[in-house]
């Protein structure tokens, strides 16, 4: 498994990206979400790499790319990504993202409309939904070293399951771990000024956005993740919503035979 895959190093403006590679076809680019990197698509890319030329970069601060001192943002990545597609002579291609990689691509598409042919997007970040706003305040929170220890959050687990609010905290808990884990994302999702984050936002732009669009979204997902991807498929003119029943937010990881089938069913 995985025995024809290319891992390549190229140095942009902003930094050495690293990316996985692999088969032959139409040009399929996987943008990796908040907490991951390119590991996340191997079993994808590997179904379908019969069929379509697959790459998979690490965004810069992520995996094995650079990690540059710069200040990131979402912008800075679509650019990196348009610099990176520059290099290897990709003119126009098809986009596959997750979460905060789909906030990344959609701005892409955005910026350089002529340069995608279709867009895939699961459990997508970068709208301004209700309680948006306070999720973010709350991970700032946690995010910060001032605020409780993992160790002391550990320990109120006892009292949480004795009022019900055991699955709450486990939550919080495995947050407070990937944002000290993927710092990049940290600051991109929740450590930046709240008026650079909302400047970013796609709510207002995403009519313009004139792609054929499908949008993947676990229907046990939060209700700010539900929120969200209505609002991306409300928004894009060809954009259509398809709920998976009875997952969450892990649809790449927990089903990567069925969202390759997905992806081929609506690219063809």
């Amino acid at each position: 498994m995985y025995s024809l895959l290319r891992n390549t190093r190229l140095l942009l403006s902003q930094g050495k990206i690293f990316w996985r590679e692999v088969g032959l076809g139409p040009d399929l680019v996987f943008l990796h979400g908040s907490w991951h990197d390119s590991n996340q698509w191997l079993e994808i890319i590997d179904n379908l790499s019969q069929d379509y030329h697959c790459l998979a970069p690490d965004l810069l601060g992520f995996g094995d790319s650079e990690f540059p001192n710069v200040h990131h943002s979402i912008d800075l990545a679509a650019d990196c990504l348009a610099e990176y597609l520059d290099a290897l002579k990709l003119d126009k291609v098809y986009l596959v993202a997750h979460s905060l990689g789909s906030w990344v691509a959609a701005s892409f598409a955005l910026k350089y409309l002529d340069r995608v042919k279709g867009l895939i997007l699961i459990a997508p970040e970068g709208v301004e939904v209700s309680s948006l706003k306070g999720r973010r305040f709350w991970a700032r929170l946690l995010a910060s070293p001032l605020f409780l220890p993992v160790w002391l959050l550990r320990s109120l687990f006892p009292l949480a399951k004795l009022f019900g609010l055991e699955k709450q905290l486990k939550s919080q808990l495995q947050l407070r771990l990937k944002m000290r884990f993927s710092p990049t994302a940290s600051h991109l999702l929740f450590r930046r000024r709240w008026a650079e984050i909302q400047a970013e936002l796609l709510t207002e732009h995403l009519s313009y956005l004139k792609v054929p669009t499908l949008i993947l979204q676990g229907s046990e997902d939060s209700q700010i993740a539900l929120s969200t991807s209505k609002v991306y498929a409300d928004l894009i003119p060809k954009a259509r919503l398809q709920l998976i029943e009875g997952y969450g937010n892990n649809l790449v990881e927990e089903m990567p035979e069925a969202i390759a089938q997905l992806i081929r069913d609506f690219f063809n």
